[in-house]
């Protein structure tokens, strides 16, 4: 990976505005070769072994301990205020919980894989800050390296100006990569077959909910995602493609994007649920709709749509407000009728094979369902804030039962639809 340090690095500071004081003297610049995409993790990167935030709210410091030094991007987000740190991909070997809470400006933090040979933490600030202090030390007398950042309060217009900043430098790299599909086409063969997309929720950097034992959503919902796609696979009758086949960050808008770029004939967004009383479970399934069930789906998707800004991913209210324009036309509510068909067929099928939740079919606004022209659904498999639902998520055979009847229920959708490829 070409990230083993002999000498000390500069630390890159991308798209931030404001002071940035001279970081220790000595502190020699190494250039480190630009990983491949699809590299792994090689066994010399650096890992990341303890993270802590000191100070008070005049001034307070996050530092992470690591193997080796690395270089670090850093920029600013707003509403909700965060501080985003970029790394090269790194292990992370953090104690359970770390991050949860904080002090001083720093309320929390969160880390993990933001794309391939990338890797992300996010500092939640609970207001708008500056960093007066930035620098990596590499490791010395049986001390680790440490990564050092210390923010100060600063004005929102001072951090609103670097906000924008940020913004221009990535406004042509986002709309390259909202244009351009993250999974290959079809192919020639693929082409009489019915596309379905299945995305895996959350991942990455974003974990999800977390059950009673431990056990992470993003994990749950990438294997069961791969369960199912192979026992679709071999109906011969569907094209297979996934949001993301292994445990990286992928933003909402480009999961619709990809299933659009693909002109999919279903989406299906794969998730486990989570509430604050452990004594709810059952299987859920949602589609989109502007106005939700009730209080406890519109809960649901507030929190799933809050994946982007966990991952510390910009929001263009603007891209959003379109998307909206675009979805109150015919093609939306006839995409929506498919998917609420598609609903009734899992609740059906998945009666059968699972214990569902007391009203198993509801709707609220769920950005990852929101293609005006793919039918989608999102299965909410269980709650892992429920000890007996996160013993079935757990279970090889519950999964292999579960996905069956989700296999069933798709070819009764298609067969109701009456879809063939010829007349696409």
């Amino acid at each position: 990976m070409g990230y083993r340090s002999v000498a000390r690095k500069s630390v890159i500071i991308a798209g931030f505005l404001g002071a940035l004081a001279n970081p220790p003297a000595g502190l020699a610049a190494q250039s480190a070769d630009e990983p491949s995409p699809d590299q792994e993790v090689a066994g010399d990167a650096s890992i990341m072994i303890d993270a802590r935030v000191v100070g008070d709210a005049d001034r307070t410091r996050f530092v992470a301990d690591l193997s080796n030094s690395v270089d670090i991007g850093i920029f600013t987000l707003a509403d909700p205020y965060r501080l985003v740190l970029d790394l090269p991909q790194v292990k992370f070997a953090l104690p359970d919980g770390i991050g949860e809470t904080g002090r001083g400006v720093i309320s929390a933090f969160r880390y993990g894989r933001i794309s391939p040979g990338k890797s992300r933490i996010v500092l939640d600030v609970t207001g708008p800050v500056d960093v007066d202090k930035s620098f990596v030390l590499p490791p010395a007398n049986d001390q680790p390296a440490r990564l050092v950042i210390d923010v100060v309060p600063t004005t929102r217009e001072a951090f609103l100006a670097t906000n924008r900043q940020y913004r221009d430098e990535q406004s042509a790299e986002a709309v390259e990569r909202r244009n351009r599909s993250l999974v290959p086409p079809r192919s020639n063969e693929e082409n009489d077959k019915l596309t379905i997309v299945i995305d895996p929720g959350h991942g990455g950097i974003d974990s999800g909910a977390t059950g009673k034992t431990g056990a992470l959503e993003k994990d749950i919902t990438l294997e069961f995602a791969k369960l199912l796609g192979g026992k679709l696979e071999e109906t011969g009758s569907y094209a297979v493609r996934y949001t993301r086949e292994d445990d990286r960050f992928v933003a909402l808008g480009e999961r619709v994007g990809i299933a659009r770029s693909l002109d999919a004939d279903l989406f299906v967004s794969v998730h486990a649920n989570s509430f604050s009383q452990p004594s709810v479970r059952g299987t859920v399934i949602y589609t989109v709709s502007d106005a939700a069930s009730d209080k406890m789906a519109a809960e649901i998707a507030a929190s799933e749509n809050q994946s982007d800004i966990l991952a510390g991913i910009d929001i263009d209210e603007n891209d959003s407000d379109g998307v909206m324009d675009i979805l109150i036309d015919l093609t939306r509510r006839e995409t929506r009728n498919f998917g609420v068909v598609f609903a009734r067929n899992l609740v059906k099928e998945l009666s059968s094979a699972t214990k569902m939740f007391k009203i198993p079919h509801q709707q609220a606004g769920f950005r990852v369902l929101e293609a005006p022209d793919v039918p989608s659904a999102m299965v909410e498999l269980g709650y892992l804030s429920n000890i007996d639902d996160e013993k079935q998520l757990l279970s090889a055979e519950w999964r292999e039962k579960t996905a069956e009847s989700i296999v069933r229920a798709i070819a009764g959708y298609f067969d109701k639809k009456v879809v063939h490829k010829a007349e696409r």
